[in-house]
């Protein structure tokens, strides 16, 4: 599978996960992340390839020239491809790891109590489409 830029994988029939990806696609100011749900045969493929041997993420997970970045790492990789003042959230890098993933981990064990979940993944706006895979 060829794509032109970086693929975020995303929890699909997560409501926070949802609005956060429109939220990029809003703010996106290289244009090229491109989109699919954790759910897709796509992600599946992705994951097999870069993820060996792990378990499905309970994280974003952001593929970029074959390297992952998940959790922290992938929210602070978004964050330094989105406009002004959205990309100086990228900063954060300088807390270390551990307290960024530790902080990362609670909401997404919390995102469903306090977001709540669709039965099925969004469909994207027609001028979307093209950013999201299969």
């Amino acid at each position: 599978m060829l794509v032109d830029g970086p693929v975020v994988l995303f929890d699909g029939v997560c409501n926070l996960c949802n609005s956060s990806v429109q939220f990029i696609l809003l703010n996106d100011r290289t244009g090229r992340l491109h989109f699919a749900s954790l759910q897709s045969e796509i992600a599946a493929e992705l994951l097999e390839a870069h993820w060996k041997g792990a378990n499905l993420p309970d994280s974003i997970i952001v593929v970029v020239e074959g390297k992952v970045h998940a959790k922290s790492d992938a929210a602070l990789y978004i964050a330094r491809n989105l406009k002004f003042p959205y990309y100086l959230l990228g900063l954060f890098s300088f807390i270390p790891r551990p307290i960024r993933d530790a902080i990362y981990d609670w909401i997404a064990r919390n995102r469903y109590r306090w977001f709540g979940k669709r039965d099925q993944c969004m469909l994207p706006r027609p001028e979307w489409k093209s950013r999201f895979l299969g």
